[in-house]
């Protein structure tokens, strides 16, 4: 009995896969760790470098304003929320620049729509958008 104990000690035990499989999965998670940092820095540098004084701005959590004013040394960004209101946040709190926006946006109403709309009750809006996309048809 002793005899096959050791002569099974005395054998090359071989080549486990699974220890390279988990190798493997170990360098691939740290890869993509510093992946993402990586990634996370580009996107704060480029955030940073469109963040200037009177650009409109939203933060993480949801506030939109304009920056009226950039601390680099504290990383603090003064925002007004609306005139004469302002208000204090982390400059790693603003989220995006927003674009402004071109006159001529398609995307606007044009005055006919808005000033056809503006008289309208509630009850006028809801039968108004209900009515939108429907055929006479159906």
């Amino acid at each position: 009995m002793t005899s096959t104990v050791i002569a099974q000690a005395d054998q090359p035990s071989g080549f486990d896969p699974m220890t390279l499989i988990l190798i493997l999965a170990f360098a691939f998670l740290i890869f993509m760790m510093f992946r993402g940092r990586k990634k996370a820095q580009k996107k704060q540098q480029e955030l940073r470098s469109q963040l200037a004084v009177g650009s409109e701005v939203m933060t993480n959590f949801g506030l939109f304003g304009t920056v009226a004013a950039i601390d680099t040394d504290d990383n603090k960004v003064i925002l007004e929320i609306s005139p004469g209101t302002t208000a204090t946040v982390h400059a790693q709190a603003i989220a995006k620049v927003i674009p402004v926006a071109e006159p001529g946006n398609d995307a606007e109403l044009s005055t006919d729509e808005a000033q056809s709309t503006a008289g309208e009750t509630p009850e006028e809006t809801l039968r108004r958008l209900d009515g939108e996309g429907k055929n006479e048809n159906d």
